[in-house]
């Protein structure tokens, strides 16, 4: 596995696919949601992975990505751009869920090589956005070295369909025990996310941008992402039912909508 450098952060990433386009295949950035690994990418990988290259990476301090100093989101964003240079990206579509989908803006705003954005249940932060509830963030705490809090705190993220299916929530938690964040780092991303605010920059993102989210998402509430289709200049709004997690819950529907969009940015 190839490893950017951002100022001395090691960042580990992959690329690959792109078959289905005669080595002209366009690339799409997969950037992960706070503390998770790049396990979350599992239910979209093979459909992207065939019509697009597609860039997964480690985001700092999970894997085998260094831990670091600081996780603000504008630092976040200078990993993928990092990362992506790297790999001699010249332009990407840029696909980020959850906090992901915050540096995915700021990368936006910060940087030339987006030509697309997808953003999966997430907010662009400041005083019109909700709030992710305290009894949520609480939820959400968990430590890679403690399976059961991996697994008690999918409650605040997916719905009854996903945790009644036991040999997934398992293997759910094998992965992260493997890639997540440690508590402590975990902590960091939350602060990060709490601090992030482009609300007053958003018609800057000339991009198109697909924002999707989960109807019952306790995480980032779906006011956040109609508001950010709202705002952005070319943003295009889709609703699924489910959680947090609804891009794993409704892999089929997302990956429909998301491949399609990217496509046709890719016809432009």
């Amino acid at each position: 596995m190839p490893t950017a450098d951002n100022h001395g952060v090691s960042l580990h990433y992959e690329i690959d696919g792109g078959d289905g386009r005669d080595g002209e295949a366009e690339t799409v950035a997969l950037v992960p949601d706070a503390c998770y690994g790049a396990w979350q990418w599992a239910w979209q990988y093979d459909a992207l992975a065939g019509p697009f290259e597609v860039v997964t990476y480690e985001a700092r301090g999970t894997g085998r990505s260094d831990e670091a100093d600081s996780y603000r989101i504008e630092e976040q964003a200078a990993d993928l751009e990092a990362v992506l240079a790297d790999a001699g990206v010249r332009k990407a579509h840029v696909v980020g869920a959850g906090t992901g989908g915050m540096v995915a803006l700021q990368y936006a705003l910060d940087y030339s090589r987006a030509r697309s954005l997808s953003l999966l249940g997430t907010s662009p932060g400041g005083p019109r956005a909700t709030p992710t509830p305290p009894a949520v963030r609480e939820r959400l705490r968990a430590g890679r070295d403690d399976p059961e809090s991996l697994r008690t705190s999918l409650d605040a993220v997916a719905g009854d369909e996903l945790l009644e299916t036991e040999d997934l929530v398992e293997r759910i938690v094998a992965w992260r025990a493997a890639e997540d964040a440690t508590r402590e780092v975990q902590r960091a991303y939350f602060d990060a996310a709490d601090a992030f605010d482009v609300s007053d920059h958003l018609y800057e993102i000339t991009v198109p941008a697909l924002v999707m989210v989960g109807t019952d998402d306790r995480v980032y509430p779906p006011e956040n992402g109609r508001l950010l289709a709202d705002q952005l200049p070319n943003g295009e709004l889709v609703e699924f039912a489910g959680e947090h997690l609804f891009f794993v819950e409704r892999s089929k529907e997302v990956n429909d909508a998301l491949v399609g969009f990217l496509e046709a940015q890719s016809d432009d």
